[in-house]
């Protein structure tokens, strides 16, 4: 079977909880050029004169031809469909919490930028998730006496790890030469990027994000870095909308200041991509080689709108989201949030035009 020269975009949405599918086969490269489409079960099949293409569907997958609905045809985006979709359940999100640190173990800490130690074999006895930012407040509602937490932060101790939304708190005295001053950055000695801070003179945040903790008779992973930072805070947003029910978010630096504002839409997507056209993504090469990426995937996504708000855009967007209680801030070195706007700013420039847009939000998916 001949690859057809004229190559046809193809886009597939599959929505696991909806047991639908959204299929946008875009248009040729040559326009003009004749399209015939076949949908089976498990696969389609798009012929041209110039040959034919057939894109297999995954294995859990399975399309009902005979529920076609919506036809329609998007000058400038292609062919729109949707269809009853049969998929199995989803895997299990593995919590950002408890994916690699065990009580009893011994871990290393590794920079995620550069794989360099940053700390070696430690032994953790107590791995705990610390209470929401707004613990002492909840407190004080709920005492009918005075706050008997007041003013004593949760730090941990030599053996312990606390885990917050987006870092660890761990304590390094016994790895620390002299003291520390607290809320000074902390940076990797080999790579200078900016994995943390210093919260007091013993214990140090280190931001998810940055951070690789592996059992000690393990080694590094080498992940490219776009793909483990848009993981890491799929894996939050996922984790933070279900325990807590909010879906909008602030994305904001060590010093307080917005970079973007993040709606969750839904975590139950399965996106696959068949086809790329090469003219739609832009490549940051500062982020990972995507000239080496599969010409075929499928994968796991959180859809989510986003705004962004450097260079003084959506400023009075921005001072409104800051002052609802119902939204929810997430704090991640400055480089890191540039990092993630340029991730969502790559998923949105590569999808169908028809669904870069929703209202005056843009729209980009997040991989799990």
């Amino acid at each position: 079977m001949a690859v057809a020269a004229a190559e046809t975009r193809v886009f597939l949405e599959v929505r696991r909880r909806l047991q639908s599918a959204l299929l946008i086969l875009g248009e040729p490269d040559e326009g003009g050029m004749r399209l015939d489409v076949s949908i089976t079960p498990t696969s389609l099949l798009m012929r041209t004169p110039d040959g034919c293409t057939e894109t297999q569907l995954p294995a859990e997958v399975r399309l009902v031809p005979s529920s076609c609905r919506g036809l329609q045809y998007i000058r400038g985006d292609g062919l729109h469909l949707r269809l009853q979709a049969h998929t199995e359940s989803g895997p299990q999100p593995i919590s950002v919490f408890n994916q690699s640190l065990q009580a009893q173990g011994r871990c290393t800490f590794y920079c995620q930028s550069c794989g360099d130690v940053t700390i070696k074999d430690r032994k953790l006895l107590r791995v705990l998730p610390l209470p929401s930012e707004n613990w002492g407040a909840l407190v004080g509602e709920w005492c009918c006496h005075p706050d008997p937490f007041a003013n004593k932060p949760l730090h941990p101790r030599e053996n312990d790890c606390f885990i917050g939304d987006t870092f660890f708190l761990v304590n390094l005295r016994s790895d620390l030469e002299q003291e520390p001053k607290a809320n000074t950055k902390v940076i990797c000695k080999r790579c200078k990027v900016v994995l943390g801070e210093t919260v007091s003179s013993e214990t140090t945040k280190f931001y998810m994000t940055e951070i690789i903790i592996q059992p000690s008779e393990g080694s590094f992973p080498n992940i490219p870095r776009s793909q483990f930072v848009q993981s890491i805070i799929a894996q939050c947003l996922v984790e933070l909308s279900s325990a807590r029910s909010t879906f909008r978010f602030t994305i904001q630096g060590q010093d307080g200041k917005v970079y973007i504002l993040l709606w969750i839409l839904n975590s139950d997507s399965l996106v696959i991509e068949p086809l790329r056209n090469s003219s739609c993504v832009k490549k940051f090469p500062l982020l990972e080689n995507t000239s080496e990426a599969d010409s075929s995937s499928a994968w796991n996504a959180v859809k989510v709108l986003y705004q962004p708000c450097i260079k003084n855009r959506n400023e009075e967007l921005a001072r409104s989201w800051e002052s609802d209680i119902s939204v929810h801030p997430l704090t991640l070195p400055s480089a890191t949030c540039l990092e993630l706007l340029l991730i969502l700013s790559r998923s949105n420039a590569s999808l169908p035009l028809s669904l870069c847009q929703m209202n005056s939000f843009q729209v980009a998916f997040l991989k799990i």
